[in-house]
């Protein structure tokens, strides 16, 4: 998944040190409600430590529920795909799900890189959720995954789910 919308205003900040907007925390509420709807859990986070992507991590891993540590990682910041790529590689496989809480254009290359499908470009806070056909992940392999689910903020513009609007806070709610 890549961070949720990071906020630019403060110009004395570096890359690293910027937060997420007010749409981006709106974001994150949306994204996180479907995915506690959903289930979706996984084993494993790994994050960039930049503080949008920490947020992002922290805020989704408490709001499904995520009991484990997260995990970040210099190697996730400002990286090519191979570095993506080779990170899962090196993990255990006791871990079946894991999340990967990063940047673009890395995050579009790896995934295209893994699937057939050309996904385009990740949106901020787009969530991709892949299978792996693979028995351990020091297996993969270009194209050795199927797109389970792409999700991301703007889908939910227009219509949201009464499951999930009933799980945010009446203040966030729009009708717009």
């Amino acid at each position: 998944m890549r961070h949720a919308k990071s906020d630019w205003s403060d110009g004395k900040l570096s890359d690293f040190e910027r937060g997420l907007k007010k749409r981006g925390f709106k974001d994150l509420k949306t994204i996180g409600s479907y995915m506690s709807l959903q289930n979706i859990k996984p084993d494993l986070i790994l994050s960039s430590p930049a503080l949008r992507a920490q947020i992002t991590a922290d805020y989704l891993a408490d709001k499904i529920g995520y009991s484990g540590k997260v995990h970040y990682m210099n190697e996730l910041y400002n990286t090519r795909p191979e570095t993506l790529l080779n990170t899962l590689t090196l993990q255990e496989d006791n871990y079946n799900k894991i999340f990967i809480v990063g940047h673009n254009p890395a995050l579009t290359e790896l995934a295209n890189f893994l699937v057939k499908d050309n996904i385009g470009k990740f949106p901020t806070l787009g969530v991709l959720k892949l299978h792996l056909n693979i028995q351990s992940w020091n297996n993969i392999s270009e194209q050795c995954g199927n797109v389970d689910f792409f999700i991301y903020p703007k889908q939910f513009r227009y219509y949201m789910p009464k499951q999930i609007r009933t799980t945010l806070p009446r203040d966030n709610i729009s009708k717009d």
